[in-house]
């Protein structure tokens, strides 16, 4: 209930030099004035920081030395009267003080309460909450620059746009078919069938960028696979610029996957270096190749390579018949060796593909590899850095409805079917807008986005 006061550790757990307790609702300010004792009371002001101690009030023992912060709402986080209690970041501090304040008025805070509170109160619409957790999560300054845009409303207000035009739309279609003797002016089909398509083109235009939003705020599946002794930890080596997989000169040294995450040109990655795709009898190497299998079956990006100093065997070309379903970049590696192997030939195999020539040895080549993992993702899109691109599944699912529905208003309108008949697919693309930014959302979508977030947000 919005009548109650919460309140939850803010900070991350563990030890560290700070932790902060977060009050808000309407009794913040007589929850922090029971537990909390000032060094100066009479120097205590909205939005100043004082210094003191925590103290149990049924028995004055000192709990924690601290600085507390009252500020008078709707000019806070949730635009309620809010507190917040930095103690020391120890975790007996906190919970203590933190039972202080449950016992003094406030009650826990449920995952995401306080950013849920924050749009119940108008502070935020609803993409603009959902891009809290983004900008908490965020793991490349791209990926935060991309949350930090939709946090600022920038989505929002596109948005916005797209649902006022289609309110126009609405407004007159409503006139015409209720007041169709009245002195106004008549909807022609032409002047509808272009209002449409101008909305039909605006939200294609946000769903072109969906697939890169998704990967720039969920990371990207790269598997790396090949034949044993081809370079494959060698290059996750020269990616991450460390020794993280063993390299020898021995075929089939990587028996299981190894996972790591990086960012390549601001794109968050987990790259797989997986056991090399080969017949054998050895058990355990069985089990690895079986686990490289299901890693390429999983990936959003192979990056396949094969030694150019060899000629095709018989196991590239069964994993060369797998790339056909999958995006794949090709690497002839070990150019430092002398090419058996070309990209003219191997082009004939693969004629989708991108082929890039590199040795490990050298580096050359791997620079060339992360642009065109880039170009792939962002679909053009690397340098647009205004872009407005979705990067929530929710997000998607709604303006494909809306898609859906305009697209289906527009070929009413292309057949000249009644105004009645085409008003229902516009106002099924504006509530589908509407649901994105929090406007005519149902109560239990409300709660699934919030039960996402961490206590103390």
């Amino acid at each position: 209930m919005m009548e109650d006061t919460i309140a939850a550790v803010a900070t991350a757990p563990g030890e560290s030099g700070i932790g902060i307790i977060r009050i808000s609702g309407e009794a913040a300010g007589k929850v922090l004035r029971t537990v909390f004792k000032p060094a100066h009371p009479e120097k205590m002001e909205n939005r100043k920081m004082s210094y003191g101690h925590i103290l149990d009030p049924n028995t004055g023992a000192v709990i924690d030395e601290v600085l507390c912060v009252f500020m008078k709402g709707p000019l806070t986080y949730t635009a309620e009267d809010t507190a917040e209690i930095n103690c020391h970041g120890g975790m007996i501090p906190l919970r203590k003080t933190l039972e202080l304040v449950l016992r003094s008025g406030a009650r826990l805070a449920e995952p995401g309460e306080f950013t849920k509170r924050a749009f119940l109160n108008g502070r935020l619409d609803l993409s603009q909450a959902e891009a809290v957790i983004d900008v908490i999560r965020a793991k490349t300054d791209r990926t935060f620059d991309v949350a930090m845009k939709q946090l600022e409303g920038v989505f929002s207000e596109k948005i916005r746009e797209i649902r006022a035009m289609l309110m126009d739309i609405l407004v007159n279609m409503t006139v015409n078919i209720d007041y169709p003797d009245e002195d106004i002016e008549e909807m022609t089909y032409e002047n509808l069938k272009n209002d449409l398509q101008e909305i039909d083109e605006q939200i294609a235009a946000l769903l072109r960028g969906a697939s890169t939003g998704r990967i720039l705020r969920d990371g990207l599946n790269v598997a790396i696979i090949g034949k044993p002794n081809v370079g494959k930890s060698s290059l996750m080596n020269c990616l991450l610029r460390e020794a993280r997989a063993i390299v020898t000169e021995i075929p089939g040294t990587t028996r299981d996957t190894i996972e790591e995450n990086l960012s390549i040109q601001g794109i968050p990655v987990k790259l797989t270096d997986t056991a090399g795709i080969r017949e054998t009898e050895d058990q355990i190497e069985k089990i690895g190749i079986e686990k490289s299998k299901r890693s390429f079956n999983a990936a959003d990006l192979v990056i396949f390579i094969l030694d150019s100093s060899q000629k095709l065997s018989a196991e590239d070309r069964e994993i060369m018949e797998l790339l056909k379903e999958k995006k794949a970049v090709v690497l002839l590696n070990k150019t430092d060796l002398g090419a058996v192997l070309s990209a003219a030939e191997l082009q004939k195999h693969l004629p989708e593909a991108a082929i890039i020539e590199t040795s490990m040895k050298t580096g050359d080549g791997l620079e060339k590899l992360e642009e065109k993992i880039a170009e792939m993702v962002c679909q053009g899109q690397v340098s647009q850095r205004d872009s407005v691109l979705v990067t929530s599944a929710r997000h998607q699912h709604l303006l494909e409805q809306a898609q859906t529905s305009v697209r289906d208003a527009l070929q009413m309108t292309e057949h000249g079917e009644a105004l009645e008949l085409i008003e229902i697919d516009v106002n099924s693309c504006y509530q589908s807008l509407g649901e994105i930014i929090g406007e005519a959302v149902q109560g239990d979508i409300i709660n699934e986005v919030f039960s996402r977030f961490c206590l103390g947000k």
